[in-house]
Order: structure tokens, then C-alpha cells, then sequence
């Protein structure tokens, strides 16, 4: 079984925006095993700067996207799904790329993906992902 190409085209496109003096920001759809403040959940998505001045010790693995960051002047600790990522684009012209929503599949997942499971909080939103992808500008 092959891994996928989204998280290794996570982590190009990161750098690419760095590269090109962009703000990388990333879409995520959520749901109870991601874990986001959810007070800035909207429509069962959320918007993250994840530019290396707004997100701390940030991880793009296979599986995961995780990192800290404030909102609202509260440190918060920042786990998505690799899956659950729906685009990742610069915040100044837009340019980047959208993916299908993968929903999290805990058995399927290894070790260390079940731990950041279990440190997840469970959001009251979110019980199935959008279909296709949406234009981000």
C-alpha cells in the first residue's frame, strides 16, 4: 500500500508560499477528531494561518498537521488530519492548491495518529464532509 502525495504536497506548497514571500494559510474541514478552538469554526471549516510568525513548532507529517498557535491571546495546541485538509494557499495572491476531504479513519491509522486522536477534542459540529472542492481567492 502507497502513502499518499497530499501530505508531501502539503509541505511543498508550504514552503513554495514561504519561498515566494507568501502567508501560508490552510482550509480544514472539522470534525471531533480534529482539534481547533471551535468558537472559529465556521460551517464546519476553519481558516489557519499556519505562516511560521502565526502557528509555533509546526509538524506537517503523514498524518498529521499539527502546531501551536494563539487566538485571542490564548495558546491553543492545533491537530488536523492530514485528510482533513481542504487547501493550502497564500494568503496575498490566493495561489495554491485544494484536495478531496479524506475523513480520519482511527482504526486504519497508526500509533502515533491514535495518540493525537486521543488528545483531540470533540467538536459539536460536523457530522460529514463537503463534496468537491471550492475556489479559495
Amino acid at each position: 500500500m502507497s502513502t499518499s502525495t497530499k501530505p508531501y504536497l502539503l509541505r511543498a506548497l508550504y514552503e513554495w508560499c514561504l519561498d515566494n514571500s507568501q502567508t501560508p494559510h490552510i482550509v480544514a474541514w472539522v470534525n471531533e477528531h480534529t482539534r481547533v478552538p471551535p468558537q472559529y469554526v465556521r460551517e464546519n471549516e476553519i481558516v489557519l494561518n499556519i505562516g511560521p510568525t502565526a502557528s509555533h513548532d509546526l509538524s506537517i507529517d503523514n498524518e498529521w498537521v499539527s502546531f501551536a498557535a494563539r487566538f485571542g491571546g490564548v495558546l491553543h495546541d492545533i491537530w488536523i488530519p492530514v485528510g482533513h485538509i481542504i487547501s493550502i494557499f497564500g494568503r496575498e495572491s490566493g495561489e495554491g492548491m485544494g484536495f478531496e476531504v479524506e475523513p480520519y479513519q482511527p482504526d486504519n491509522a497508526s500509533k502515533t495518529a491514535a495518540k493525537a486522536a486521543d488528545k483531540a477534542e470533540v467538536s459539536d459540529e460536523a457530522d460529514k464532509p463537503k463534496k468537491g472542492l471550492k475556489l479559495v481567492k
